[in-house]
């Protein structure tokens, strides 16, 4: 795969192919052929510029929410796990330059790798078109996500704020139960109130499942 090639899947030519070149650089492929530059110093600046225009376009587009809620749903959608699934949409593995031990050992799959690869070329492409360029790539990532996690926080908010109509309620989410294999493991939870179960859910993570069980009670109270 060539650099070209990778431009034309992230749709971005660019005028610098030194950053690019140099964002896709880990530093076990450096070190073995001595080069002088990794991909390091442009991950630092791409965390920055990725939590930015994360950040700007919450303020925008959640306009009621609290800061608390703000910080809590930029913290989700930019964590590793997500810039990992982000990534793999671009193939991004495939591209990196990495040391043979490093590729050996699986390298192109660790997500810690990949996603700070991805953070690398954020910041490239931030180095070489200003922000104008890398806003709508970023967004064309996180939007999807952070539907996704602000509709989980939707029901166990909303959730919450029916409780409180009533003095000294409380509820509590419980892990009942988990199945399937490692890498396709579902949980199943429910959740209590004042010790009475009034809502089941399953997930592919345990917030997924307590989000589903605040849903399933959210169905139950308001019948």
């Amino acid at each position: 795969m060539s650099i070209m090639d990778f431009e034309a899947i992230i749709g971005y030519n660019f005028k610098n192919k030194e950053l690019l070149k140099t964002a896709l650089t880990h530093s076990s492929y450096a070190n073995e052929n001595k080069l002088p530059h990794d991909n390091e110093r442009l991950e630092f600046l791409g965390d920055s510029v990725l939590g930015f225009v994360t950040a700007e376009y919450l303020f925008a587009e959640f306009k009621s929410r609290p800061e608390g809620e703000l910080t809590k749903l930029r913290a989700a959608v930019v964590c590793e796990k997500s810039l990992f699934k982000f990534a793999e949409k671009i193939s991004l593995g495939e591209h990196i330059f990495m040391g043979r031990g490093e590729e050996h050992s699986g390298g192109r799959n660790r997500p810690s790798i990949v996603s700070d690869a991805f953070e690398a070329v954020i910041a490239a492409m931030y180095l070489d078109g200003g922000i104008d360029a890398v806003r709508p790539y970023i967004l064309g990532f996180i939007k999807d996500a952070v539907k996704r996690e602000a509709s989980f926080k939707d029901n166990k908010s909303l959730l919450q704020e029916e409780i409180q109509k009533n003095k000294g309620n409380t509820i509590v989410y419980e892990e009942i139960g988990e199945s399937g294999p490692d890498h396709e493991k579902v949980f199943s939870f429910v959740v209590k109130l004042n010790g009475e179960i009034i809502g089941k859910g399953e997930g592919k993570s345990k917030k997924e499942a307590e989000q589903a069980a605040a849903g399933n009670a959210l169905m139950s109270i308001k019948k």
